[in-house]
């Protein structure tokens, strides 16, 4: 009688998990009905100066979608490399992504899509073919229309390059967490911001820039290593980026070494606090990446207007204060 309910409760444990397996297979990389926006890109040349300035400033697109780790160091250095995409990111046990090619090059980037289905993908983050992506990664769908428009007006300027990226790949559990997870969802109802803030020191800038433009609070977040879904209080740190032994063995650094995002609220505490004044934060964002390895893109964040990086710090010093320990930002595991 045992061995039969032994057997039973086995039988029973194999067509759960055979379910659960047929289920994600055929689930994860569903696609979703979304309108398009209706946004039109624009030939006016202070639109495209417009995207260009958010492209390789604020908006950091300039760091990520290029074709090397070398390619990923000579932009954060200021250099003009085409972005053409291929550069590899590893997410751990969820899979890997492969950053695409944002150049017009109508077989291997933007070109092949429609402008639609370009602002489709930042404002509802659901790319051509339906799908969702990753959409922490890319947090621009309350990002204001003429600014969506000035970004991809910029791309669509750009000379096209040639350069066809790997598809991203995704382990069982990452396939699992794609079904699941609300960051790999799509973001049906977007509220994008009435329009973009006059590029001016206030509170409201700071607020629009750190929230829908330079992701700021994305990535000063503590996140789930698995769903990328927040764990701490915004803009607490403790988000953890697992190395990236190329790059860190590329400027000599410890390739297991793992890095934190510290507390930028205005608690005692905190990495805001060591900056007395706004000219201070200026200061050293002028100077660039002092850290080789920090996953913070210092290199377009220092090439912002004076504007942008005092607004930034009006709307960081004006949150409330939070004690959240994000522990040591540089460790092992």
């Amino acid at each position: 009688m045992l061995k039969k309910i032994i057997f039973g409760i086995l039988i029973l444990l194999i067509v759960i998990i055979g379910g659960f397996v047929v289920f994600v297979q055929l689930n994860w990389n569903k696609t979703y009905d979304i309108p398009y926006p209706e946004l039109q890109v624009s030939t006016d040349p202070e639109i495209i100066e417009r995207g260009k300035y958010l492209v390789h400033g604020p908006a950091h697109c300039s760091n990520c979608h290029v074709g090397s780790v070398a390619e990923m160091i000579a932009a954060d250095a200021g250099e003009n490399v085409p972005l053409k995409g291929g550069v590899i990111f590893p997410l751990g046990p969820v899979g890997t992504l492969y950053t695409k090619n944002l150049t017009p090059d109508p077989t291997t980037g933007i070109g092949r899509y429609s402008d639609a289905e370009v602002f489709r993908m930042m404002r509802h983050a659901v790319k051509p073919d339906g799908t969702a992506t990753l959409s922490v990664l890319m947090p621009f769908w309350d990002m204001a229309d003429e600014d969506l428009v000035a970004v991809v007006s910029y791309l669509r300027s750009m000379e096209p390059v040639s350069n066809d990226v790997q598809q991203n790949e995704w382990t069982f559990m990452g396939k699992a967490v794609r079904i699941i997870a609300s960051s790999f969802q799509p973001i049906e109802n977007p509220k994008p911001y009435p329009s973009a803030p006059p590029m001016a020191a206030t509170i409201e800038l700071g607020e629009y820039l750190s929230r829908y433009v330079a992701n700021c609070v994305g990535c000063h977040t503590n996140r789930d290593q698995m769903t990328f879904e927040a764990i701490g209080p915004e803009y607490g740190g403790g988000m953890e980026f697992e190395p990236f032994p190329e790059l860190h063995l590329m400027v000599g650094e410890d390739p297991e070494l793992w890095l934190r995002t510290p507390n930028i609220t205005p608690s005692p505490n905190s990495s805001l606090s060591k900056f007395k004044n706004v000219e201070e934060w200026k200061e050293r964002f002028r100077k660039g990446r002092q850290i080789k390895i920090s996953p913070m893109h210092w290199g377009p964040f220092s090439r912002m207007t004076d504007e942008d990086l005092e607004a930034l710090y009006l709307y960081l010093t004006s949150l409330e204060p939070s004690d959240y320990d994000a522990g040591e930002l540089m460790f092992k595991k």
